[in-house]
């Protein structure tokens, strides 16, 4: 996925240890019985820190 101009995404690890989230979300998809499917993308979204900011160039 390719961002548009004027749109910046960063994407960067969280501060919070990654093998105690990881535990936490395979703990959970086992728990819930959630398939791999599910528990991945939201263990992703956890884990990392998403953010989308839109700017314009002023004239």
């Amino acid at each position: 996925m390719v961002p548009r101009t004027g749109v910046t995404v960063d994407i960067c690890p969280r501060d919070v240890p990654i093998a105690l989230i990881g535990t936490a979300g395979g703990a959970l998809a086992l728990w819930a019985d959630a398939p791999a499917e599910i528990a991945i993308p939201v263990a992703l979204l956890i884990v990392l820190d998403i953010r989308i900011r839109r700017w314009r160039r002023r004239t």
